[in-house]
């Protein structure tokens, strides 16, 4: 009774409905398909149910929904991350692309912040307990919810055009103290801000097919929305070039290319969201719009979502900071000579970043949450302690060096990515990368400490948690903005990032020791860190060498960066697993059998 949340952990670790054909209770919840937050920390997703038995074939049933869920986020990542190398292309990394970044970021923020958090943590298992108690099956709930989202977020969607300007300028005051720019941001923020409206609606629709065991949809129909984008962007450059041969830029481009690109935007969104209706119809689901929301228990559910709201309003705040210190100090780099050092290369960055921890510390915790779940529910700290040290190890094997290979190897790799923007933005797009490099290591050992807490029931203290991150990382960023030149803020904004981190894991760790009454196998765990760092840094020193000597003698186009990049790896690659096996690291062994049996060799 002490936490608001406790409920969702109780419902879906409750035995599932019984009779022939009952559905049964969804695995892990996903995120909002299709955006990012860019602050210090994710939403608290809610938790995998904890395992129990099952009927024949349900365990298969859930490996092959898992796979689905799993190749569909991995896809939908790719496309998004191509999605992002033509929108450079397009716009480059000086301020017309920062005001499409800039009116692209604030739909997802204030989706987020409104309702997004609260659809995710609250109604969705309401959604399977209607399931399970309604005589309906929970269809007459899942209406008044879609038409709720749907009224909700269109009267937000009306008020956020009319005051796009106001938030253009909340996210950027140096943009919206420039006339050609601020009218162009506010242009595109009009063609992104209904995208909202799309984003709930895909989202409802996503979670009632998930409490019908239907999970792929919700996870590849983000994937039509990068296509969608990815033509729309490929169209303008078919027009207009690449901004590096055109020159476009806020006062030369075309009322008729913002067009192109804020409709393509907003299609994209509106074709994800339409493409769930026909799994609705297969999954037996008809949509009836129901406004009989009183005394059905939405006001409850609404109550019920303060904490995964400050949660997502502490991780939001620090974005806008970022964005307005970012912004401010590009627009002056670009004004003297070095352009790539804004709130487009910060995303970029970020992006390219993210996303091992996204696809490797993610697949690991997936295998161990039920396990540490079911720990957790019985009481057995010991083994909590024993699976979460595991996760630490064994995915710090691929984080630590991946790590290094971000500052070894950061400027070829993005002067590969994003050389049509031009050598010298490129190059600042890989400074920031080695910047954010080191830091992917406590910001992936946060994750994994996180899911502990939310096994035990406990969404405040992940919450306080976070304040401290972005405060922390405010400080340090606000801090860079003052003392760095400007066109080294973003780097120092990314540097910021994982001391952040660094000092939020550290405070979790004491956290959880202390809630849990016991070691949390801590010497162990640091002995592995430090061995593998004592791995990467031989590692990378040569691999930053050789890709630096190769750029040297081949230039930095896509053939020069290509080889350095390639042979960076190679070496980096080599002489970190000769240096772990040297030193009889024995997760690096775990590892490669897990990805060995995924392969299934």
């Amino acid at each position: 009774g002490r936490d608001a949340f406790a409920h969702l952990y109780r419902d879906q670790r409750g035995a599932g409905p019984t009779g022939p054909g009952a559905p049964a209770a969804p695995g892990t919840v996903p995120p909002v398909a299709g955006t990012t937050a860019g602050g210090p920390a994710e939403p608290p997703p809610v938790p995998e149910p904890v395992a129990e038995p099952r009927r024949p074939g349900r365990g298969s049933s859930l490996l092959k929904s898992s796979a689905v869920m799993a190749a569909g986020t991995l896809v939908s990542r790719v496309t998004g991350f191509i999605r992002q190398l033509i929108i450079v292309a397009a716009l480059g990394a000086a301020v017309l692309g920062d005001t499409y970044a800039i009116a692209w970021a604030l739909p997802s923020m204030i989706y987020i912040l409104t309702i997004g958090g609260g659809l995710n943590s609250v109604f969705v298992p309401q959604l399977v307990r209607s399931m399970k108690n309604d005589e309906d099956g929970g269809e007459a709930y899942a209406n008044r919810l879609l038409t709720l989202v749907m009224v909700v977020l269109a009267a937000l969607v009306l008020i956020a055009v009319l005051i796009a300007p106001l938030l253009i300028r909340m996210m950027s005051a140096r943009i919206a103290d420039d006339p050609a720019a601020n009218e162009v941001a506010v242009t595109f923020a009009r063609y992104c801000l209904p995208t909202i409206f799309f984003m709930g609606v895909h989202v409802v629709m996503g979670q009632i097919l998930n409490a019908r065991d239907r999970f792929g949809p919700m996870m590849w129909t983000p994937v039509l929305n990068n296509i969608v984008v990815i033509a729309t962007f490929g169209l303008f450059l078919w027009v207009h070039g690449t901004q590096r041969t055109s020159g476009v830029a806020v006062d030369t481009i075309t009322p008729e290319g913002v067009r192109l690109l804020g409709i393509g935007t907003l299609l994209g969104l509106v074709v994800q969201a339409l493409a769930m209706i026909p799994y609705l119809r297969a999954a037996g689901f008809r949509i009836r719009p129901r406004f009989d929301w009183v005394g059905q228990g939405m006001g409850k559910a609404m109550r019920l979502a303060k904490w995964t709201v400050l949660f997502v309003f502490a991780n939001q705040i620090g974005l806008v900071v970022i964005s307005q210190l970012a912004t401010w100090a590009g627009d002056n780099a670009e004004r003297a000579g070095f352009p790539g050092t804004g709130f487009l290369a910060y995303s970029s960055a970020l992006l390219i970043w993210q996303m091992p921890q996204a696809i490797i510390t993610v697949s690991v915790m997936a295998a161990l949450l039920p396990r540490i779940s079911r720990s957790a529910a019985d009481g057995d700290n010991a083994a909590v302690r024993d699976d979460l040290s595991q996760g630490l190890r064994t995915s710090a094997v691929a984080i630590v060096p991946i790590a290094f290979a971000f500052v070894a190897l950061g400027v070829p790799m993005c002067t590969l990515l994003f050389g049509s923007a031009g050598d010298t933005a490129a190059r600042s797009f890989g400074y920031i990368l080695m910047a954010f490099g080191v830091g992917l290591i406590p910001f992936s050992a946060q994750y994994v400490v996180l899911r502990a807490f939310y096994a035990y029931e406990d969404t405040r203290t992940p919450f306080y948690n976070t304040v401290i991150v972005s405060i922390c990382w405010i400080a340090l960023s606000a801090l860079s903005f003052v003392l760095l030149p400007d066109r080294w803020v973003v780097a120092g904004i990314a540097f910021s990032y994982g001391i952040a981190y660094t000092v939020g894991v550290g405070i979790a760790w004491r956290r959880l020791r202390s809630r849990m009454g016991t070691d949390l196998d801590g010497a162990r765990v640091v002995r592995t860190y430090i061995r593998l760092c004592g791995a990467a840094i031989p590692a990378a020193v040569p691999a930053g060498l050789a890709g630096w000597a190769i750029m040297e003698a081949l230039g930095s186009g896509v053939v020069g960066s290509l080889l350095a990049l390639a042979g960076g790896s190679v070496i980096l690659a080599v002489v970190f697993v000769l240096a772990a096996r040297r030193m009889r690291i024995e997760e690096l062994t775990t590892l490669i059998g897990m990805v060995r049996s995924r392969l299934g060799r």
